[in-house]
């Protein structure tokens, strides 16, 4: 039974915590924890210079403060304030050095929290001996505030463990400080339960001093819940983006952010008609040259290849749908709607023909064989969908604009051309302010495997032997 009831403790106690964080944390890969805690440190800099900055604002303060109105205690006061501040000034510059270097213990960090509460209660002490009162007088110091800025101040480190330290050495703070008052012998009452008598003169009133302690116990738990609750939506976005990222390495950016940005989870069959163009690039004879390189050349080689043709089409607002092989298949205008889609796709082409003759000038240079690169495109009506089933889906176009596209490709060879476009997608680009490097070359009434009926072309680029 006994087991029974700590086990239902401790899930109580779980889902009091899963609820003040908002939810269940995601578990981050090390690298992005690693980012997560250089943030942290940067965060321990900036509460450095704050604390640097109240020393300063203490000191400031004690200087043209009115002096002492005894001798003996104040000149008590006198050399226990300096010597406070001073000492507090010197660790918060080590710190702020320390933090810059390398990464702060948890140790250093804790005996941070206490030394800011600790100077604060030995400063608020002092008061009533340098203006020779009784300890009561101190509890009206108005510098018991500075106590929330140092709690505050650690809600920066999105870690409430040490908003919730500050917070509990605040409290035990000011409860010794309370304590002291009302032993201390003074050879009057020190306690009253009246409020004007409290406000008029060195009594204590029990009760706004438990105010007191209860607004720093509120002020700590509503902050540290919230450090809570931020840490939660820091962690979820930090893992999101580095999902993101991730998700761009293999998707286009405009993909990844459609899938990461959806309003609504992602289902198979969804789509949406568009007009793009769709653009194909391919090795010519590449399976004869995989048969003469080694593994590791042939991965190379692709790489290198393929590193020059996306940048092309990302560069000219395309996007690169897959790559199949020694093919990339790109689309314009599929994603996202676009009025210059046909210009793009053959501005793309014609400044892959160009790449490709530069690369090939280098290989021949270093005696490896050129490549011949091919490419074809077409416009039209298309889809842009989802497709797959609920484990594995993947964005693309299909359509009979995404066929044509394909096989016109394969029918390069046939044309003795770098490149061919059906004849509405060249007038389209030229009426969306493409402008040619070379005038195309009309090829009317052309029969490709595949297409039924005639084809009418245009060959962009020289002509070449095949």
């Amino acid at each position: 039974m006994t087991a029974q009831n700590d086990e239902s403790s401790t899930n109580l106690i779980t889902r009091v915590l899963t609820t003040l964080r908002g939810g269940t944390a995601p578990v981050l890969p090390s690298r992005v924890r690693e980012d997560v805690a250089r943030q942290q440190d940067r965060s321990e800099q900036i509460i450095s210079v704050v604390q640097i900055m109240i020393v300063l604002l203490f000191g400031g303060l004690f200087l043209v403060a009115t002096g002492p109105v005894g001798v003996d205690g104040g000149e008590l006061a006198f050399e226990l304030t300096p010597w406070a501040l001073g000492g507090y000034l010197v660790f918060s510059v080590m710190r702020f050095a320390a933090s810059c270097k390398t990464r702060l213990p948890g140790w250093f960090l804790t005996l941070s929290v206490i030394a800011d509460m600790a100077l604060l209660m030995v400063l608020i002490w002092s008061f009533h001996r340098t203006y020779q009162q009784p300890p009561s007088f101190y509890l009206k110091a108005p510098t018991l505030l500075y106590v929330f800025i140092f709690i505050a101040l650690r809600a920066l480190r999105f870690d409430a463990r040490y908003v919730l330290l500050a917070g509990f050495t605040a409290i035990a703070g000011w409860s010794i400080l309370v304590l002291y008052a009302a032993a201390f012998e003074t050879g009057e009452m020190t306690l009253t339960r009246n409020y004007v008598e409290y406000m008029t003169g060195n009594t204590i009133l029990l009760g706004a001093e438990l105010d007191k302690l209860i607004t720093i116990a509120i002020v700590t738990a509503v902050l540290a819940a919230a450090v809570l609750r931020a840490r939660q939506t820091l962690f979820t976005a930090v893992s999101e983006g580095s999902a993101k990222r991730d998700l761009s390495r293999f998707f286009d950016t405009y993909v990844a952010d459609r899938i990461t940005g959806s309003e609504h989870e992602l289902r198979a069959g969804e789509g949406q008609h568009r007009n793009a163009a769709v653009v194909f690039f391919d090795i010519r004879g590449f399976t004869a040259l995989s048969d003469r390189l080694d593994a590791d050349e042939l991965v190379q080689l692709l790489s290198e290849y393929q590193s020059r043709i996306v940048p092309i089409v990302q560069d000219n607002d395309g996007i690169i749908d897959k790559f199949m092989g020694d093919g990339v298949m790109a689309t314009f205008g599929a994603v996202a709607p676009s009025t210059t889609y046909a210009a793009d796709a053959l501005r793309s082409i014609e400044a892959g023909i160009e790449v490709i003759d530069a690369w090939n000038t280098n290989l021949v240079a270093v005696g490896k064989p050129a490549l011949t690169v091919n490419a074809a495109a077409a416009s039209g009506d298309l889809i842009f969908a989802a497709v797959g089933d609920e484990n594995r889906l993947e964005y693309t176009v299909i359509g009979d604009t995404v066929n044509l596209a394909a096989k016109l490709e394969k029918h390069t060879k046939y044309e003795d051309a770098c490149a061919v476009v059906t004849t509405e997608t060249y007038d389209l680009a030229l009426a969306q302010g493409f402008v040619p490097r070379h005038a195309g070359d009309r090829r009317i009434g052309r029969s490709v495997e595949g297409v039924g009926g005639l084809v009418d072309l245009v060959a962009l680029g020289r002509r070449r032997e095949v």
